[in-house]
């Protein structure tokens, strides 16, 4: 029996299409990963990323852990920002941002901690809403949402995204009256675009899987140290 992904009278569902090739690369693309963010052309996930028993969101977040205690301060994810390449008064910025904002959602108990703490075992509990649902309420990595980024809103390049597409996508993704859910994923988008975008202005396919489970962040970090090694 075929299956219908598209609708005469939805054009909407013609101009953002879905794969329904995903199975012949990944076993079963619509189960969420635990563990790994694998896609087409990396079914098993980033080589030689090790995950440490932590989830997809929590690999993410564990980037900015400089110490490995399992939580992120703001002077971390300072940086963490740095390390990425951002400006210090930006990193700054981002780092009250972040911790500020997440801290609270993410504590084990009812009292704030001035600290703003981020506890990297509860960052589920910190995922917003208008999002592209490539991670799950637990932290997994969904390959069938993150593919859909790609076969919805890359027209320029099939494995890549420009400033505007990018933007079209968070236009997309919006959830009806989540004002915060909008600017968070626009404020997330366009810090990865930043960071991430090659020379020629597109933000990849591999980039953006790799910020998915931190293994991006960990390849820009080792090479701006490296280049500050040889610029000495």
């Amino acid at each position: 029996m075929e299956i219908a992904t598209e609708a005469p009278k939805a054009p909407l569902t013609s101009e953002r299409k879905i794969r329904d090739d995903l199975e012949e690369k990944i076993p079963k693309p619509y189960l969420a990963r635990a563990l790994e963010a694998p896609d087409m052309e990396h079914p098993n996930g980033t080589p030689g990323h090790k995950n440490n028993g932590m989830s997809v969101l929590q690999q993410h977040a564990s980037y900015f852990d400089q110490d490995k205690d399992g939580i992120v301060y703001p002077w971390e994810t300072y940086r963490g920002m740095r390390d990425l390449g951002v400006n210090p008064f930006s990193s700054f910025f981002i780092a009250i941002v972040i911790n500020v904002g997440l801290s609270y959602l993410t504590l084990p108990g009812w009292l704030p901690n001035l600290k703003f703490p981020i506890y990297i075992d509860r960052i589920h509990k910190a995922k917003h809403g208008s999002d592209s649902a490539t991670y799950d309420t637990e932290g997994r990595f969904m390959p069938v949402n993150f593919e859909n980024i790609f076969s919805k809103y890359a027209r320029t390049e099939p494995d890549k995204l420009t400033f505007g597409e990018m933007w079209r996508m968070t236009e997309a993704n919006r959830n009806s009256y989540d004002f915060i859910g909008w600017i968070i994923s626009k404020g997330e988008w366009t810090l990865l675009y930043r960071v991430a975008k090659d020379q020629n202005g597109f933000l990849t396919k591999e980039a953006i899987r790799g910020c998915f489970d931190g293994s991006l962040f960990e390849y820009i970090s080792k090479m701006n140290k490296g280049g500050n090694k040889k610029s000495r």
